[in-house]
C-alpha cells in the first residue's frame, strides 16, 4: 500500500501579494498634525480637569445645601444618633389631619412633628424649590414630596417608580446621587428620625446643566483654538521649512542632470544659512558635497577626454601600418612563385588579421568621431531601400539563418547619414546572426508611429541574459555562453548602434526574454522642408 503527501491548495503555494505602500505625509503635514494632536491633548486635559473639579465643587455646593436642608427639617446632623420616636399624629386643626386625635391624656405641649401625613410637614416645608422628602417605614416609602420647581408653594406627588430608589439610600446621613425614574438625577441623604427613615433630595438637574453649558463653551473654544493655531501653525512652518524647501529644490535640480557622460557643470548652489540652525548645516554640508561631485566629474571628463583622445589617435596611426600589412600579404599571396603550404597559410592569417583589425580600428574612429560631435552627412535616406540591401547581404553572410522583410507598401524616409545609418542596420543583423543558433528566424520590419520611423530586428533566439541587458549598448560588453557565438565580435557593434542613433537624434531599446529578443530603433521622420523631426 503506497501514500501519497497531501498536496497543498494553489493557493499556499503562490505568495502572497505585496502589501500596497502607503504614501507618507510631507514633513509640514506631520509637524502641522503633530503640534495640533499636542494641542489637542492639552486642551482636552484642561478642559476634562476643569470639568470634573467644577462638577465636584457644585455637587459639593449641593451636599451643603442638602445638610442645610436636614437641619431645617429638624434632622440630627449625621453621626448623632436620632430622637425617640414622637407621636406621628398631626395636631387638631393641621391641614394633614386625617381625623384620628391623639389619646386624651397626652401631653399639650408637644413639640410639632417632623413629618407630617398630608405635605410631609417641616421635612419639606421652607425648602428650596424641587426638594424631594420622603418617609420609609420598613423599607417601603409610605409618604413623599416635592415642591414644585416653578412655584415653590404646590407640593407634588413622587412618582412611584422613584420609591425603589429612594428605599434604597443608606440611613446614614450622607449624600448619594441616584437616577430617579421621571425624574433625573438628585442627590439624597436619609436619616432616622423617630422610627422612620426621613430622605431628603436636592435635585442635580442644575449641576448637570452648568457642567453641560460649561462643555460646550470649552468645545467651542477648543475649535476655535485649534482651527486659530492650524492656521497660524501652517504660516509658522510653511515660513520655517522654507530654507529645506530651497535645499530640496537644490538636490531636486542635480537630479535633473545627465551626470553619467559628457561634461557636466554644477552651478547650483544652496544659499547660505545660519551655521548654527540645522537646515544651515544641511545646506552648508549638500553644498560641500556638490563641490566634490562637480570636481570628480570635471577629473572624470578630463581622463575621459585623454582616453578617447588616446584612441583616436592611436586609431589613426594604426590605420598606416595595418595598410600596408594587409597590402604586403596580399602581394605575397599574388606572387606567382611557388610558396610553401604553411608560408602561403600563414598569408592568409596575416591578412585576415589585420582585416579584423582594420575593422576595429575604423570602429574605433567612428566612435571617437561620435564623442567628438563631429557632424554627420544629412541628407534624405529611404530605410526601404538601405532594409533591402541590408538583409539581403545579411542573407548572404548568414544563410543558415531564416531572415524575413516585413515592409511598408510606401517609402519611409528619415533624415540623416545613410552609409551610418546602413552600418547601423547592418549591426543589428550581424548582432542576430552571430549570437544565434542556425535556423534562427530574424524579421526585420519598418513602420511609423506619428513623425517618427519605427525599426525593428526580432530574432526568436535564446535572448540575451537579464544581467547583461542593462550594459548591451555599452563598449566591449559581451553576451556569456549562454549566447553561442559562431564568430569573433570586439564588443563595439551595439555600440555603435547607440552611439549613431543618439546623432540622429533617435533612440534604441531593447527587449529580451527566452525565444524572442526586439531591438527597436526609432528615428525623426525627413519632412518636406528638407529637415528632420526632431
Amino acid at each position: 500500500m503506497s501514500s501519497s503527501p497531501p498536496t497543498e491548495p494553489p493557493e499556499a503555494l503562490s505568495p502572497a501579494p505585496p502589501a500596497p505602500r502607503r504614501r507618507r505625509r510631507t514633513l509640514r503635514a506631520r509637524l502641522l498634525v503633530t503640534v495640533i494632536a499636542l494641542l489637542a491633548i492639552v486642551l482636552v486635559t484642561t478642559g476634562a480637569i476643569t470639568t470634573v473639579a467644577l462638577r465636584g465643587s457644585l455637587i459639593g455646593q449641593v451636599d451643603r445645601q442638602l445638610a442645610a436642608s436636614q437641619a431645617r427639617a429638624g434632622l440630627p446632623p449625621a453621626g448623632e444618633r436620632p430622637l425617640e420616636p414622637p407621636d406621628r399624629r398631626p395636631p387638631e386643626g393641621d391641614p394633614g389631619d386625617d381625623g384620628r386625635r391623639p389619646p386624651p391624656g397626652g401631653p399639650p405641649d408637644r413639640p410639632p412633628p417632623p413629618f407630617a401625613w398630608v405635605d410631609v410637614g417641616p421635612a419639606i416645608n421652607g425648602q428650596p424649590p424641587d426638594t424631594l422628602a420622603a418617609r420609609v417605614d420598613g423599607g417601603t416609602v409610605t409618604l413623599s414630596g416635592r415642591r414644585d420647581p416653578e412655584s415653590n408653594r404646590e407640593i407634588l406627588e413622587v412618582p412611584a417608580a422613584a420609591h425603589a430608589a429612594l428605599s434604597s439610600v443608606p440611613a446614614d446621613g450622607n449624600a448619594y446621587t441616584r437616577d430617579l425614574p421621571t425624574l433625573g438625577a438628585y442627590r439624597l441623604a436619609a436619616k432616622e428620625d423617630a422610627g422612620s427613615v426621613i430622605v431628603i433630595g436636592l435635585p442635580l438637574e442644575p449641576v448637570e446643566d452648568t457642567v453641560r453649558d460649561l462643555l460646550i463653551v470649552e468645545s467651542a473654544l477648543a475649535v476655535a483654538a485649534l482651527l486659530l493655531a492650524g492656521g497660524a501653525g501652517a504660516l509658522i512652518v510653511r515660513r520655517e521649512l522654507r530654507p529645506l524647501e530651497r535645499v530640496a529644490a537644490t538636490a531636486t535640480a542635480v537630479t535633473a542632470l545627465e551626470l553619467d557622460r559628457g561634461e557636466v557643470a554644477l552651478p547650483m548652489r544652496v544659499p547660505e544659512e545660519d551655521p548654527d540652525t540645522e537646515v544651515g548645516r544641511v545646506g552648508a554640508a549638500l553644498n560641500r558635497m556638490l563641490t566634490h561631485v562637480s570636481d570628480a566629474l570635471a577629473a572624470r571628463q578630463a581622463s575621459e577626454t585623454r582616453v578617447r583622445q588616446f584612441v583616436a589617435d592611436a586609431s589613426h596611426e594604426l590605420r598606416t601600418p595595418l595598410a600596408a600589412i594587409r597590402g604586403y600579404a596580399e602581394l605575397s599571396r599574388r606572387n606567382p612563385g611557388p610558396v610553401p603550404d604553411d608560408v602561403a597559410h600563414a598569408i592568409r592569417r596575416v591578412e585576415s588579421e589585420s582585416a579584423r583589425m582594420t575593422s576595429l580600428v575604423e570602429d574605433l574612429l567612428l566612435l571617437a568621431r561620435l564623442d567628438a560631435g563631429r557632424p554627420l552627412a544629412d541628407g534624405a535616406v529611404d530605410l526601404t531601400a538601405l532594409m533591402v540591401d541590408a538583409v539581403g547581404d545579411a542573407h548572404v553572410a548568414g544563410p543558415d539563418h531564416h531572415w524575413r522583410l516585413d515592409l511598408p507598401t510606401e517609402a519611409i524616409v528619415v533624415g540623416g547619414d545613410g552609409q551610418r545609418l546602413h552600418q547601423v542596420l547592418a549591426n543589428l543583423l550581424a548582432n542576430a546572426r552571430t549570437h544565434t543558433p542556425p535556423g534562427t528566424t530574424v524579421v526585420t520590419g519598418l513602420a511609423t508611429d506619428g513623425g517618427v520611423a519605427v525599426l525593428t530586428v526580432i530574432d526568436n533566439g535564446p535572448g540575451i541574459p537579464a544581467a547583461l541587458q542593462p550594459e548591451v549598448f555599452d563598449r566591449f560588453a559581451r553576451g556569456d555562453s549562454s549566447r553561442s557565438r559562431a564568430a569573433g565580435s570586439t564588443g563595439l557593434g551595439l555600440a555603435i548602434v547607440a552611439a549613431v542613433v543618439g546623432a540622429h537624434h533617435g533612440s534604441v531599446t531593447l527587449e529580451s526574454e527566452p525565444g524572442r529578443t526586439a531591438f527597436t530603433v526609432r528615428l525623426p521622420l525627413f519632412t518636406s522642408g528638407g529637415e528632420t523631426d526632431k
